[in-house]
């Protein structure tokens, strides 16, 4: 069965480009001109992946992304945006966008993105079907433990409430405690862009986000550390 993408954009020329070039590919796609529509197709028609322009007609990218989170949809979202402002982008991701790219973007790069997201969505859900049967290995680190089980993290044993980023990116990091990964890597192994190499804020966006619900203190995390030049890590040892 094709995947589904809703795209979200109000320049004609732009939807007209992206639903013939996700046609070739195999794709169906949904169309709206503005966010309101946009967000009732996301509702209503629940698609694989959305397209989400930023600057929209009768509700903003932001909004749109927003109210969808609200609604704890965890349909993967590509926001397209023309400006190139580091302030918006990382509102984005912070909002629940799971990644970005600029206008104008190269068909090749947004195609490959497309399919990076998709791809992790249905290995997340394949994990999650997995779970139902029970079997997955507890990590415990301290006071933290994390039960793929349940897909559920814990504090103090308390459950955090986490995206479902966040828990991969602390599962991940979790399971090999003390080993050092790049920005680069963590978008490889987390976020399924094989040998990535272009913008990796959404890394740090994600990193400091979980760090504000794990940590005693954000500002100096015991948990998930930063080396210096090379990247993050799990702390093996906590006080």
């Amino acid at each position: 069965m094709s995947k589904r993408i809703l795209i979200v954009e109000d320049e004609k020329n732009i939807v007209d480009i992206l639903t013939f070039n996700l046609n070739r590919e195999g794709y169906e796609t949904l169309e709206a001109y503005d966010g309101a529509a946009g967000l009732q197709l996301a509702l209503e028609q629940n698609p694989d992946l959305i397209l989400l322009d930023l600057m929209l007609p009768k509700m903003n990218g932001f909004d749109v992304c927003r109210n969808l989170r609200k609604e704890n949809r965890s349909t993967p979202v590509i926001m397209l945006t023309a400006r190139e402002e580091e302030t918006d982008k990382v509102l984005g991701l912070e909002l629940g966008a799971d990644d970005y790219i600029t206008k104008p973007f190269s068909m090749r790069e947004l195609l490959a993105r497309v399919k990076a997201n998709i791809r992790r969505n249905e290995m997340v859900s394949a994990a999650a079907g997995a779970a139902q049967t029970g079997g997955g290995e507890r990590i415990e680190h301290g006071r933290i433990a994390i039960d793929p089980d349940l897909m559920v993290a814990y504090k103090d044993n308390q459950p955090l409430e986490l995206t479902q980023r966040e828990y991969e990116l602390l599962k991940f990091l979790a399971s090999q405690p003390g080993k050092v990964f790049s920005r680069e890597a963590l978008m490889e192994h987390v976020w399924n862009y094989e040998g990535y190499v272009g913008d990796v804020r959404a890394v740090d966006v994600a990193v400091r986000r979980l760090r504000e619900k794990i940590e005693d203190d954000p500002a100096s995390p015991k948990f998930i550390l930063t080396k210096r030049g090379m990247g993050y890590l799990f702390g093996s040892q906590q006080s």
